[in-house]
């Protein structure tokens, strides 16, 4: 591609082109901006260059030899100059193009379909993720191994633009972003709220048959707070910034101290302040914390739906799935070492439970262990040993496939996610639950055992859902909109064939909002079918259309948002069929 577009755009400035999932983009910093059409012509010239039957030729470069290739490719420049001093240098040539590149590569052109691959989209994207940097232009693109596989992918592509849960959420009015309220920040409004409530009390009565205590803590906590657990500063770059006290802030200007000065302090611990909280753990920590524990108060569970802050850069800011404010389903465990495998065992069953619930059954698990090459991690080794055998042992409990993933553990402990496929193939990481030993001895957290001595306290952090926004959006796509009818904000629309029959649909309505099955009644001047139509748009489960023979029989006449035609059903009938429906938890 990049060949491609040099030969189009021959001023062209190249950055970088890596592999993606399914897929590949090059960063750009062209003449005038990409139209949709150019598209197609670059995609022409790549297959052309495909059918060259051109090999791919490594070649290991000196920092000097480098520089020479790339002298008028400023970004290629900037790539070398950051290059560690002994780093081996490659380029990669086919045809008559020559790029600054790490491979592997296949052998030639002839081993890629030129009828396997498409590009999709144009981008903008800053020059190494940086606003400070140059605005550049993506191309994203897709290659597969054959053009049933593009088309598979093609089709999978179009489902997702359908169940967009951005454009869903609008059309439904499931909720609102708002610049004046701040991009990343979530307004729920009435319907997606009421999803979002029937979510938290399921939750709930499940926590509750498990033992739960549900707690509430602060949105901001001490910045020593988060000192001790090590969320900051190391994690300081996805934090918004501390909070000063106005009266630290007046004293220090007095003092004529910098801003650069300020922040230097606050990092080194010089200035205490606030943080939104980035998260829940310290807030619960504390709570265990404030009163002596026995070996016989644990397991201590404490739940709270916990609303947290991270600060994400406006352009990886996506819907409801990536947002600066969202509350999770958070728990915490406190338990002793004999107790972990079976509090691990019960956090895996409740993840399991609410997927079966949910009909999301189509999952793996991967158990996330330590990079042995990072330096993110803390506490001690012999600790991550036992946990991580501890999360090993419960995943081969759960009779699905699991993967051990090196890097993916919390720089505090390894975790265990589930990751769901939805019904159009994607995959999504869902319900975590991550085994701790480093943040009890990090807070000193105690409890008096048998031996009436102290002991060190085990530590499991769990949430189900997630946050509650980012499953909101992925339950959105994966229904379409179309929610079981326990979860959907509308249970029932009631459908009057004639004005004459509005006041019996009114009623009909009340009847069944007394009986806690939410129902509207549609009065407006449309047409009956127009009605439906409305309805099923708004895919509310159930239409229950009214006229004089329902009128007389006290009964109605039921449609699904499917289009099929029920049974007429007395009212009291159509209330025990609605309700056995919400109590089962069935689609429709």
């Amino acid at each position: 591609m990049a060949e491609a577009v040099l030969e189009i755009f021959p001023e062209a400035k190249l950055a970088i082109g890596p592999p993606i999932d399914n897929g590949f983009y090059y960063d750009f910093d062209l003449p005038r901006p990409l139209k949709e059409e150019d598209l197609e012509q670059i995609m022409q010239r790549m297959k052309e260059i495909m059918r060259g039957a051109h090999e791919f030729k490594r070649e290991v470069v000196d920092r000097k030899q480098a520089k020479e290739l790339f002298k008028n490719q400023r970004y290629k420049l900037e790539l070398i100059d950051d290059l560690p001093d002994g780093e081996e240098i490659s380029t990669y040539t086919q045809d008559t193009f020559t790029d600054l590149c790490r491979g592997p590569h296949v052998g030639s052109t002839l081993e890629l379909d030129p009828e396997a691959f498409k590009l999709l989209s144009i981008a903008g994207a800053y020059w190494r993720g940086k606003e400070s940097n140059p605005m550049l232009q993506r191309i994203y693109g897709t290659a597969w191994q054959s053009k049933q596989e593009l088309e598979s992918y093609l089709y999978q592509l179009e489902q997702a633009k359908l169940r967009d849960h951005r454009k869903i959420g609008k059309d439904l009015k499931l909720f609102v972003i708002d610049d004046a309220v701040g991009q990343g920040l979530i307004l729920w409004t009435p319907a997606g709220a009421a999803v979002r409530q029937e979510l938290q009390n399921f939750i709930s009565a499940e926590l509750r048959k498990q033992g739960y205590s549900q707690v509430f803590t602060p949105h901001i906590g001490r910045l020593e707070l988060y000192r001790t657990s090590g969320h900051f500063p190391y994690y300081r770059d996805s934090q918004y910034p501390p909070l000063i006290e106005r009266e630290t802030l007046d004293a220090l200007a007095t003092e004529g101290m910098s801003c650069a000065e300020l922040a230097n302090r606050v990092e080194i611990g010089n200035v205490d302040g606030y943080l939104l909280k980035p998260m829940n753990c310290p807030h619960h920590i504390k709570i265990y914390a404030s009163q002596p524990r026995s070996y016989r108060d644990l397991p201590v569970r404490l739940a709270e739906f916990g609303t947290v802050y991270r600060w994400e850069q406006s352009g990886e800011l996506n819907g409801l799935t990536r947002v600066r404010g969202f509350t999770q389903d958070d728990a915490h465990l406190f338990c002793t070492e004999e107790q972990v495998p079976k509090e691990i065992l019960g956090c895996l069953a409740l993840v399991k439970v609410i997927l079966a619930t949910l009909k999301m059954t189509d999952y793996r698990v991967r158990v996330g262990l330590r990079d042995p090459d990072s330096a993110k991690y803390i506490g001690d080794p012999a600790n991550w040993d036992k946990a991580e055998a501890a999360c090993r042992e419960a995943a081969k409990t759960l009779g699905v496939p699991f993967s051990e993933e090196p890097g993916e553990a919390s720089f505090y402990g390894p975790k265990i996610d589930f990751i769901i496929r939805d019904v159009i193939g994607r995959e999504w990481q869902l319900g975590t639950v991550q085994v701790d030993y480093n943040l009890p001895q990090r807070f000193d957290l105690s409890y008096v055992g048998a031996d009436n001595q102290e002991h060190r306290p085990v530590m499991i952090h769990r949430a189900p859902f997630g946050s509650m926004e980012r499953f909101f959006g992925i339950l959105i796509e994966h229904f379409a909109g179309a929610f079981p009818v326990w979860l959907a904000p509308v249970k029932a629309a009631v459908i009057p064939v004639a004005p004459a029959f509005a006041d019996y649909a009114e009623r009909v309505a009340r009847y069944l909002e007394e009986q806690g099955i939410h129902a509207t009644a549609d009065l407006s001047d449309q047409r009956m079918n127009a009605k439906i139509r409305l309805a099923q748009s708004q895919k509310i489960p159930y239409m229950l259309v009214v006229g004089g023979k329902e009128q007389e029989s006290e009964s109605v006449s039921v449609r699904t948002r499917t289009g099929e035609q029920l049974q007429p059903m007395s009212l009291a009938d159509c209330l025990q069929f609605i309700k056995g429906k919400i109590e089962a938890k069935e689609l429709i």
